[in-house]
This record gives structure tokens, C-alpha cells and sequence, in this order.
């Protein structure tokens, strides 16, 4: 069977290995439009910042190893047309620019998401730049260089990464985010305002409520015209998210209203022949038991090695996310999974509420401790929980993956408040955190006068 994979980053690597690993009878042929392959770009503040010395290193697989494994890889290849209904792909060298034609029996597309950046008047500027691919970051960092005050337009995860990593490297950074708060998609206001303060504490200047309007190209600098006023810099970064990559299929495939590739349960599209994997399909987000467009690098990569096995006649079931992630931001953990209140309160059928518990994440006795802060997002229908968000100079992004499991398998806060955790003075107190947050959540139900269900875990929940 002749196996097509266009693109390999996170995705179509995955989706290679699995297939060359577990069904190596197939013949798998990749294109990739870059020179390297699984880069990840979520290394790139570090790389910026200093951490890691080389972009090299940012790569966890290589096209020789994929080949050695049995694939024919093809990079420097833009893939022209894909003819769905043909079982055809085209593709052509950018150097040479020679065509090749590919039929394939299965298809995987792993196409990723390209920048989402709004219109801009003199967004083309020679100092506005993108930072998503290994090309585009070292571009950054050559620019950065030679400069000293540096905007960033955007204040989601590569705009927060991006400014910590500029603050450590002595550059004076700017903040420019549309909207009311940071990181909007992960933390509620309370604790997207901890983030603020915390940037501001490092020298990072932080404008919410301010969309930048447009681009002024300026020699060695760029204006920025905002609500705010007018700004130069010496180099701006837009920042502002990603949008799927699917214009090859697009009108061939069904599509959300992002232009993800809409997949069922196995990862496959709208045509059993083609599966897709990665930024470029929406996944099935648990809290709200609906598809989303959820691009992350975790999701890619399970989503690629599934899609690999199910072109090869496997049926495995695709189990979703909760779209759990963590940063660590001048010593703050910040970790969040699920949904906040403010996403919550927008979902038809659910009855939202939060409680935030403030502790330590271990006992006043021991050398050393510190503040841990966490938000449980629940339903007071239901008493599910949605989502959390863990804020400490101590690592609890851990915490955060067992929350995820919770939510990922419909726990109750009531599950939350009395499932297992061990003890130890050295990790947590006698009760653990995670215990006591939930335990909180449900001596407030019962206040307000929501009882707790008769059975929970193992039995048939709801409210007596």
C-alpha cells in the first residue's frame, strides 16, 4: 500500500515512525517544504533566551533516520495540488523545480498552521517578523542582535515566552495585546493578572487593550501606530497565533469554521482515504465534549503516530485533549488544563463555577516552601470538572497532567477531593493540594446548597 505524508514536523514524523515501525510492508513517501524535519518551535524562546546554544538541537529526528527506517523523503518540496478524488498528489522541487506526480492509497496530512496575522498596513516590513519555523527564529535572533527595544505583538504563549526570554538577554520589551488580559486561552483574569505583574516586575512593559493598527517602516526601526499612540522599535515580533494550513484540501474536504480539517474518531476526514494529524484538524476538546482547533505539539505528535496506524487498516481511537500546557516565566510555574470560567460560561449546557485555594505545596516545617495558588473550573450541574490553573515558584506543572487525567475521564470534584495521593513532608502535605482544592469546591457546593451525589467514582453520579 502506497502511504503519502505531506509534511513532517511533529505530525507526519510520528505518523512515519509508527507506520515504517509497526507496518513496514507499506511504502510511505514524505514531503516537506522545509530543509529539516520535527522542529520544535516551542524551543525557540530558549533558543532566543540563550538555554539552548543552537537551533540543531531542536530537532529530535532526522530525514536520514526516517530513510534508514524505510521512507522516501522528499525535502525543499512544495506540494502544488492534491487530487483527492484522483488519489494524486503533485509535488515540485524548489530548487530544481522538477514536478513529480505520487499516487498514494492512504493519504496523511500533517500540514501544521501557518501565522494568523491580522491585516495590517506595513506588516511587510523589513523589521516585522515571524518566529514559528527554524528559518524564521534564526532570522529573530540575527535581528536581535543589533537591537535594544523590541515589540511584540500578541501576548498568547509566544508573546509571554518571547518577552521573558528578551528581558534575560537585556533587550528592553514591549507587550502589545489587543485584548484585556494575557495568555486568554489558558488562565482567567485573576491569574493572567499575576502574569502581568510578574513581567512588569522583570521590566517588561505590558499594553492590554491595545491593538496595533499598523506598521511604519522606518530605517533601523518600525513605527507602530495603536489606540495608545505611536511607538518605534527597533524590531517588532507579531506573535498573534496560528491558523490551519489546509488550502491544498480545502475544497475538496469538510472543513470547521477555522479551516481545520474536520476528522472522526480515528483521525480520518471527510474521505476514509485521507486522515489528518496536528494543526492542521481540529480534536475533540473534552471539557466541552465538542470538536475545537487546538494546535499544540503534544496533540500533534499522538495524533500523527494514530493516523500512521489507522492508514495501515488499525482502528485506534483518537481519546482527545484538554489542551494542558505549562510555562516556566521568571521562576512561575503556570500551568493550565481544560477550560477557564470566562471560556466556560460560553458553553450552552453548562453551569460554571470556580473557587481558588491559596497554600503552600508542602508543610511550614520543612527548609522551605512557597505559595501555590490553584483555580477549579466546575459544573454545578454535573460537579465535572473543566479546568484548572496552578500558579507557584514551585514546579507543579505535573499537578496539571493529573488534573488533565481527571478531566479527561469525567471526575467529579468530589472524585478530586478523595482520590488517592501519597505523602511525603518532602512533596506535599498530608492532604494533598490537589485534595484540598477540591474539598474546597465541594464544602462551598454544600454551602450553597448543592448536595453532594450518592455515588461518585464508581457509581452513577448526579445530585440527590
Amino acid at each position: 500500500m502506497e502511504i503519502v505524508i505531506i509534511g513532517c514536523t511533529h505530525a507526519g514524523t510520528a505518523a512515519a515512525q509508527a507506520i515504517m515501525q509497526s507496518h513496514p510492508e507499506h511504502t510511505v513517501t514524505i514531503f516537506e517544504r522545509h530543509d529539516d524535519i520535527s522542529f520544535l518551535a516551542c524551543g525557540v524562546a530558549l533558543y532566543l533566551g540563550g538555554t539552548v546554544d543552537a537551533l540543531t538541537q531542536l530537532h529530535y529526528q532526522t530525514p536520514q533516520a526516517l530513510r534508514e527506517l524505510g521512507a522516501k523523503v522528499y525535502l525543499h518540496h512544495n506540494v502544488l495540488k492534491v487530487d483527492v478524488a484522483g488519489h494524486t498528489v503533485v509535488a515540485r522541487d524548489i530548487q530544481t523545480q522538477q514536478e513529480r506526480t505520487v499516487h498514494y492509497d492512504k493519504l496523511i496530512m500533517a500540514t501544521g498552521a501557518r501565522h494568523a496575522l491580522p491585516p495590517l498596513t506595513g506588516a511587510d516590513a523589513k523589521r516585522v517578523l515571524l518566529c514559528k519555523d527554524a528559518k524564521e527564529a534564526q532570522a529573530v535572533k540575527n535581528t536581535a542582535s543589533d537591537a535594544v527595544d523590541i515589540a511584540l505583538i500578541g501576548g498568547g504563549y509566544v508573546g509571554v515566552e518571547l518577552a521573558e526570554a528578551y528581558a534575560h538577554t537585556g533587550h528592553k520589551v514591549t507587550i502589545f495585546e489587543s485584548g484585556s488580559q494575557l495568555l486568554r486561552n489558558y488562565l482567567d483574569a485573576d491569574n493572567a493578572a499575576t502574569v502581568t505583574k510578574r513581567l512588569s516586575e522583570n521590566g517588561v512593559v505590558v499594553h492590554l487593550n491595545t491593538p496595533v493598527r499598523s506598521f511604519v517602516d522606518v530605517p533601523d526601526h518600525v513605527g507602530l501606530r495603536t489606540r495608545a499612540g505611536e511607538f518605534t522599535f527597533d524590531l517588532a515580533v507579531a506573535t498573534t497565533g496560528f491558523t490551519p494550513s489546509t488550502t491544498l484540501v480545502a475544497e475538496q474536504l469538510t472543513c470547521d469554521r477555522h479551516g481545520a480539517l474536520v476528522v472522526n474518531e480515528f483521525g480520518q476526514t471527510s474521505d476514509p482515504d485521507v486522515f489528518a494529524a496536528g494543526d492542521c484538524r481540529t480534536s475533540l476538546f473534552n471539557p466541552t465534549g465538542q470538536p475545537a482547533y487546538i494546535p499544540l505539539a503534544s496533540s500533534a505528535l499522538r495524533q500523527g503516530a494514530m493516523a500512521g496506524l489507522n492508514a495501515c487498516g488499525e482502528e485506534r481511537i483518537d481519546y482527545g485533549t484538554q489542551a494542558t500546557s505549562a510555562m516556566m516565566l521568571f521562576n512561575l510555574c503556570v500551568a493550565s488544563t481544560g477550560l477557564t470560567q470566562a471560556a466556560a460560561s460560553r458553553v450552552v449546557g453548562l453551569r460554571p463555577h470556580t473557587i481558588t485555594w491559596v497554600g503552600t505545596w508542602r508543610p511550614a516545617f520543612m527548609p522551605d516552601t512557597s505559595k501555590l495558588t490553584i483555580t477549579l473550573v466546575y459544573d454545578r450541574l454535573s460537579r465535572r470538572l473543566l479546568g484548572a490553573q496552578l500558579l507557584s515558584t514551585h514546579e507543579v506543572a505535573q499537578s496539571a497532567n493529573a488534573l488533565s487525567i481527571a478531566i479527561q475521564n469525567n471526575n467529579t470534584i468530589d472524585d478530586l477531593a478523595v482520590v488517592d495521593m501519597l505523602f511525603s513532608p518532602h512533596f506535599n502535605e498530608p492532604n494533598n493540594y490537589l485534595n484540598q482544592a477540591a474539598g474546597m469546591a465541594v464544602a462551598h457546593e454544600r454551602e450553597a446548597g448543592f448536595k453532594t451525589p450518592q455515588f461518585t467514582a464508581l457509581g452513577v453520579r448526579g445530585r440527590k
